[in-house]
Formats: C-alpha cells, structure tokens, sequence
C-alpha cells in the first residue's frame, strides 16, 4: 500500500505538469507562423504537443531506483520538470538514460538497484511490482511479472503498446544503428511487430530530422495495418505512412487475382533489367531534324542532335530526359533561326554596300544617335531577344507537335500492358523466361494483380513524371506528402512479415529508401508467398546482396508452450532450418482436437466457436481455414474472424479454432501455412478435423 500511494503521490504531480506544459504548448501554437524558421519551429512544438497529448495513458509506467540513490520515472513520453535546471520530471522511454529499465538484470544491474513496474488506469495506480537487480531475485525475463500479466490480459483485436513490458532481446533491436538494412528473424510470438514498431517511434525521436521525411511502415495485408493502426500514434508518432505494396504506388489498384505460377514469374529479379532495356530502347535515336518555325525550314544535323541526347539522357529517366533535350532542341531552334537570319542580313548588306554609301554621301548632317541595341543597330540578334525567341519557341504548338510526335510522353499502364502482352518484347528483353512463362504472362486477363503492382512500379520510375511534381499544397503533414508522391524518398522502411515480399516488391522497398536506412521483420519458415526463399540470404541476394545484418528473437512470448510443442513436426515437413522460439509462458490449456463427419463441419463449427466465445468472455476468438472452406464458413459465421492462414499471419486472438489442418497443409507451402494456424492464439487451441 505504501509503493502505491507514493506512486499515486508522484502520478499527481506529474498529470498537472503535463497539464502545464499542454498549455504554454497551446498558447505558442496559436501564434501565427511568419518565416520559414518559424514553421519549422512550430512543427516541433506540435510534435511535443501531440506526445503529450496521448501520453494521458501510460504518462508513467515504470522507475529506477539507482544504486547512487537517483530515482527516475519512465513513461511514454518526457515530462519536463518546472526548474529547467533539473532532471526531468519523467523520462521518456526512448531516452538513453531509460535504456536500463529494458536491459538490467541482476548479473549486470548497470547500476540500478531496483526496477519497479507501475501499472495505471487513466490518472489512477492501480498495482506495482518490484524487481530487485542486487541477485536477491529475478530469472531471465525483464520485469516477469508484469509482461506474463500483460500476455494474460484479453485480446481486443487491436495491437496495443508493449513500452512497459519491452524485454532486452528486443530493446537491442529497437535502438540498433540504422544506417543500413536490418534484418530480424523471429518465430510466432516474439514480438517482431512490437520490436518494429517501437523501433519507428525510438528512431524518431532518436533522429528528428526523419520527420521531415517520414517513416514507410510496410505490413502484409490492409487487415494487419487496421490491427496495427492505433500503435505508432498511441506512441506520439504521425510522420508515418502505412502501406501494403499493393497500395504503395499512388494511383494503381489491384483488381484481380493471379496464379501462383504467374505470381513467382512476376517476382522475379530479371524483371528489373528487362523493364530497363525496354524502355532504352523507347528512346528515339539521332537522326537530322527538320523543323518548321515562322514559316520557314531549319534542319538539325544528325550530330548535332546526337549530342544533344548524349547530353539529356544519361543517368535520367525517360521523361527527365526528354525534358532535358526539349529544353536544347528549343535553344537549338532559336540559335538556328538567329544564324540563318544573320546570313540572309549579310547578304542583303552585300547587295545594297554601293547603296547605301551613296545615300551616306547624300545625307544632311545631323545629330548622332546611339540608343538603339541588337537588330535595331546591325541586325543581329542580342542575347535577350534570342532568349525571347527561344521562349516563344517553347510556347509553339507546332513544334510541341513535332517533339510529341518524336519523343512521345508515355504512359506507364499503357507501356506495361504493351510490354506484357507481346510475346516478342519478353523473348527479346526477358531471355531468361521460358516459352511456357512467357506464354503464362502473355495471357493474363485485363486489371492488375499483385504481381503487376511491382512491375508497374518499377516502370513508372523508370519513365519517371512527365511532368516535376510539386509536393506541396497537400495538407502540412509529411505522411500527407509522402503517400501522395510515388518518388518520395523515405528516412526509413520498416517491412513486416518481410519474408513474403518477391525481389521486385524489394526493389520497390529500395526506390524509397535508397539510403538503405530499412528494418525488415519476418519469419523465413511462415513464408507462404509463391517465391521459392527459404532463408534470408536467398529472398534479398538479388536487391541486398550480402550488405545487410541479421538479428534474432528467440523468445516466444505469445503461444502457449502447449502450442509450441504441436509445431516441430510442422517445421520439418515445411523445410526450416531454423530452431524455433522458446516459449516462457503456460496457459495451461491443453490443445483439444475434435474428428467431424464432413457434412456435419460446419454445424461443429458453429457449436465449438460458441464455446471458445463463451470461456474467453471480453477476448477473441479467430478461425482459420484452408482457402476452399473460408466463404462456407464465412457464411455461418458472420461475426467471426474466418481467415485464411495467409490473412491470418500477424494476427492473434485469446482463442483460435483450427479447421482441416490436412486441407491448408495440402495447399501450396501448405506446412509453412499449417505452422502460421498453430501459432495464432494466446491462450487456446481447438481444431475441427473433417474425418476421410
């Protein structure tokens, strides 16, 4: 009762600082921005403004009680204390100074003497648990009791912040370096979406300038971003985009499925070099120009035009190019038409010499005048009417005709449709495919799939925007710029359930991040994509190479170990060769399987989700099917999650029913989907089985 109410006493203080602070935050954000600085300025008080605002919950969840006698409080976000001259009030947990709470123990207390956990409900404490770091107690687990409660607690589909129950395994990876790619293996229930999305927030806060880029968060499917959607601004962050790479590429809208075979051909690395020779060889080649201006003929020798393109297309896309030497052909035109004019002026001034010396001799005297310049003195033209010439060029429609007509703009959907549909680009530009791949792609319906989103993508860039856009006028927000603009370069990529992207959907991932600043989070051996991977140094050889560094969780915080023990078998029919996670907790719950007539399936089902709904009251329940079954059950199941285990990767619930586990394992890398389906609950499994 005592740690309670000195917590209680400390919470009180803190809350009405907080409140403080919200409103000398109000008070300079009402002032009107004048200069770029400003604005500036005021883009980060309103990021302080909106840590503080959300951090009403959680404002403090944890202290430290140093062995020099210092005691700090941890919470989701700094409270600043009223002497600026002092510690803060609460330390955000992100500082470096919080790190110990994550990673102490006691054989390396790092100079802490106690740990305490302090659970809140809105502005009340509502318990505390104490860990001593002096050896007097603890195992491996950082602040056990705490984090097996918050494993305990029911699940309410949505993911929820783990900054209090965060273990060292995964607060290394969260504040690892980020100056290249990262990749994080992970079994079921590890926390690798937790270690990802606390690693947003940790190198927001860690490297501010990322802000003014934005933070890609990359996730499997829209259901996984919606169950995720509430973390990262729980945590004050709003300078992140979520996407799947179905919807990364602004415009483009997948409508319509494809086979798994047409799927791994489209996946491909070869692709990327093909759609670059393609679109080479869209370049017009140099040849003389003849061009009409002011009715009149001026032609552009074939070298002369060769330079111009040896001199726009380099290194540019094609539109960038074409921009580049339209900008030259009109300056070309313009000199052109000076010379030609000069040379017919000399030939006049040639016939009309005697001329106009008579008239000299003839003529009165008379004052001198000097105020005229360029054609009004000798017919030349100067450098600005040269300048205006090229401009009016510039604005002709007959020589904007001229250049559509030999360098066209090119749309990126029309382009790649043409590429796919003949067979005769592919075997030219793609010789690695065979006859039958060729023949696979070739006859894809209209619309796009998955697989063509990627291909579209890289296409786009490749042609790049006919024309610059202007990244401006939508909205304030970063994320609002940065979703909106497909060449937008991101300070960071996270990629969750990595292990599903094909090589082109990580060359979409590096076209955003060309620093390589990416997190990619997955697990090998729950890979169901159509791509053959099974490591990491296959899926990302084509795109990484070996300049990438691996990291690992090994502890399964979520599944039961009940579940867990189901999995081997599992994992050796899928191929991995990974050991799969430790699981620390016990539900207790031992997994039940039940054999049903198939006619009678559905009825079963219905009866066992009743039952499962019924003992985890104020919870979820999910089921999961192979993909022949899901509309059936979908349809006596309305207000169930029924998913494939391909839906359902990412996702858990306080109860999973299982259905026809033989039927998913039968389907394509069926033992990887049957090793998803196991791992999705946190406290029970049951599985209906349809007798032969």
């Amino acid at each position: 009762m005592r740690a309670l109410a000195e917590e209680q006493q400390f919470l009180d203080v803190a809350v009405a600082r907080r409140e403080e602070l919200l409103d000398h935050l109000r008070a300079e954000l009402a002032a009107a921005a004048t200069d770029a600085l400003e604005k500036a300025r005021q883009r980060g008080l309103r990021r302080q403004f909106e840590e503080l605002r959300r951090a009403a919950e959680g404002l403090i969840f944890g202290r430290l009680d140093g062995l020099d006698g210092a005691v700090r409080h941890i919470g989701r976000a700094g409270v600043r204390a009223a002497d600026e001259n002092a510690d803060p009030l609460v330390l955000d947990w992100r500082a470096p100074a919080a790190r110990p709470f994550y990673t102490a123990t006691a054989r390396e207390p790092q100079g802490q003497a106690r740990r305490r956990h302090v659970r809140t409900s809105g502005n009340e404490v509502v318990g505390v648990d104490d860990e001593p770091l002096d050896g007097s107690a603890g195992g491996d687990l950082v602040g056990e009791g705490a984090l097996l409660a918050a494993l305990d607690e029911r699940r309410t589909g949505r993911m929820t912040t783990a900054i209090s129950t965060l273990q060292r395994e995964q607060d290394d990876i969260i504040r690892a370096g980020a100056s290249g790619p990262l990749i994080v293996q992970g079994g079921p229930g590890t926390g690798k979406t937790v270690v990802a999305l606390h690693r947003v927030a940790y190198l927001l806060f860690t490297h501010q300038h990322l802000a003014d880029q934005a933070v890609l968060v990359l996730g499997p499917s829209p259901r996984f971003l919606e169950y995720i959607g509430r973390v990262l601004p729980a945590l004050g962050e709003t300078a992140v985009v979520a996407a799947t790479c179905d919807t990364l590429l602004p415009g483009a809208r997948v409508s319509r499925a494809e086979s798994r075979a047409v799927s791994e051909v489209k996946g491909r690395a070869l692709w990327q070099q093909a759609l670059q020779g393609y679109v080479s060889s869209l370049f017009p080649v140099a040849r003389e120009l003849r061009l009409r201006w002011a009715g009149e003929f001026y032609t552009l020798d074939a070298a002369t035009v060769r330079q111009a393109l040896d001199s726009a297309v380099p290194g540019k896309s094609y539109h960038r190019a074409r921009s580049a030497f339209v900008e030259q052909l009109h300056q070309l035109l313009a000199d052109a038409v000076a010379e030609q004019r000069e040379a017919l002026l000399q030939q006049m001034e040639e016939g009309y010499e005697e001329l106009l010396a008579r008239f000299d001799r003839g003529a009165k005297p008379g004052p001198e005048r000097f105020d005229a310049t360029g054609s009004d003195v000798d017919g030349l033209l100067s450098e600005e009417e040269i300048e205006e010439l090229r401009e009016r060029i510039a604005e002709d429609a007959a020589i904007a005709r001229f250049v559509e007509s030999w360098w066209p703009v090119r749309d990126p959907e029309a382009t790649l449709r043409r590429f796919l549909g003949d067979g005769a680009l592919l075997t030219r530009f793609a010789p690695a495919l065979t006859a039958g791949e060729i023949a696979l792609v070739t006859g894809e319906p209209s619309g796009w799939s998955s697989g063509d989103i990627a291909l579209l993508d890289a296409i786009a860039d490749l042609l790049g925007d006919a024309e610059n856009q202007d990244p401006r006028g939508y909205g304030d927000e970063v994320a609002d710029r940065a979703r909106r603009q497909r060449d937008w370069t991101y300070g960071h990529v996270v990629v969750d359930e990595a292990q599903e992207l094909s090589e082109m959907q990580w060359h979409m991932v590096l076209r955003r991040c060309p620093s390589r600043s990416i997190t990619a989070v997955g697990d090998i051996d729950q890979a169901e994509a159509s791509h053959r991977h099974t490591s990491w140094a296959e899926a990302v050889r084509a795109t990484l190479g070996q300049r990438w560094t691996g990291a690992e969780l090994t502890i399964c915080y979520r599944t039961p170990r009940e579940v867990m023990e189901l999995t081997g078998p599992v994992l050796a029919k899928a191929g991995s060769h990974n050991t799969p996670p430790r699981a620390v907790r016990s539900s207790g719950i031992v997994p039940w399987e039940r054999v049903v007539k198939p006619d009678e399936l559905l009825d079963a089902a219905v009866r066992a989700v009743a039952e499962l709904r019924e003992r985890w009251q104020g919870g979820t329940v999910g089921v999961v099917a192979p993909v022949a079954r899901v509309a059936g059950l979908t349809a006596v199941l309305p207000d169930v999650p029924v998913l494939t285990a391909t839906q359902a990767k990412g996702l858990e619930w306080d109860a999973t029913l299982l259905i026809d586990a033989d039927g998913i394992a039968a389907e394509p890398r069926g033992w990887n989907g049957l090793y998803v389906a196991l791992t999705r609950c946190t406290q029970e499994l049951g599985r209906l089985q349809p007798s032969p």
